[in-house]
């Protein structure tokens, strides 16, 4: 499950959409700013577009808590999202719900961004 995490940021980084879409169930959610995509098509076309060459940057996460219940998964990660020049741009926690494929791949099925000083809308907040 940790490879799906690091991939995520790796992917988009590096513009390989195709690749990072894959990361996602079909029938996805994937929540930022207010809004949802639905599906792994609509999620890709969301981050294409939101993510051209010249603003990309690195995503780094870090204090990753995973609760696995069988082939389902919960995880919380904080992130700071750094621009090409060093500068923190964003920073939140990731809150995700993922599922094992039968391929063994763990993909997400909801991945909410919540920016720092904001609460989750659909996804579990963090556990006590």
């Amino acid at each position: 499950m940790r490879r799906t995490l690091a991939r995520y940021c790796m992917l988009c980084d590096d513009g390989r959409f195709v690749e990072w879409a894959e990361l996602f169930t079909e029938d996805t959610r994937f929540h930022v700013m207010g809004a949802t995509q639905l599906g792994r098509r609509a999620t890709r076309a969301f981050i294409e577009a939101g993510q051209p060459p010249e603003q990309r940057g690195r995503h780094l996460t870090g204090a990753t808590l995973v609760l696995v219940h069988g082939d389902r998964a919960r995880a919380w990660s904080d992130f700071i999202f750094v621009d090409r020049r060093g500068a923190v741009l964003s920073s939140g926690r990731y809150h995700d719900e993922l599922d094992l494929g039968a391929d063994g791949v763990w993909r997400f099925s909801l991945r909410e961004i919540v920016f720092t000083g904001a609460a989750p809308e659909l996804a579990q907040p963090l556990p006590g």
